[in-house]
């Protein structure tokens, strides 16, 4: 998914600097891993693009293909082995020092979001509706798009 503005100018291309991170929850047991990889905008928070699937690369790219919307300049991740592969070196930023708002939001979507809660009964048992259910709750309360 990809944030959108206004009717006149439909993509947002103004982000300079944007923190990508990835989340764990599973579908129907804990060996069934399900990863929620997604963006936020360095300076303001907000939730640029999101996608779901696997920890591997190929989900990795989906959402990189999203951003290639955005004229961004720096990256900020961790230092799992994709961000490294993907993303140029002048644009990666490795480090937690830069990366404090996306791990803020992590918990955020943890706390609102129960099927994102590490110990939790309420899980999905369809992987259609886990990224349903995910993403109505990006768009409705980071997007401001009515359902």
């Amino acid at each position: 998914m990809l944030k959108q503005k206004g009717k006149t100018n439909p993509i947002c291309i103004d982000i300079i600097k944007v923190e990508v991170d990835e989340l764990w929850s599973f579908v129907k047991n804990k060996k069934n891993q399900r990863w929620l990889w997604y963006a936020i905008n360095h300076d303001t928070g907000e939730i640029v693009a999101y996608t779901f699937g696997k920890r591997k690369d190929t989900v990795f790219l989906k959402l990189k293909k999203l951003l290639e919307a955005f004229q961004i300049e720096i990256y900020y991740s961790d230092n799992w082995t994709s961000y490294k592969k993907y993303i140029e070196k002048e644009k990666h930023k490795i480090g937690k020092k830069n990366t404090q708002k996306i791990e803020r939001k992590n918990l955020t979507l943890r706390t609102r979001i129960k099927r994102l809660a590490r110990k939790t009964i309420c899980y999905s048992k369809a992987e259609y509706m886990h990224d349903i259910i995910i993403g109505l709750f990006i768009n409705t309360f980071e997007f401001g798009l009515s359902i």
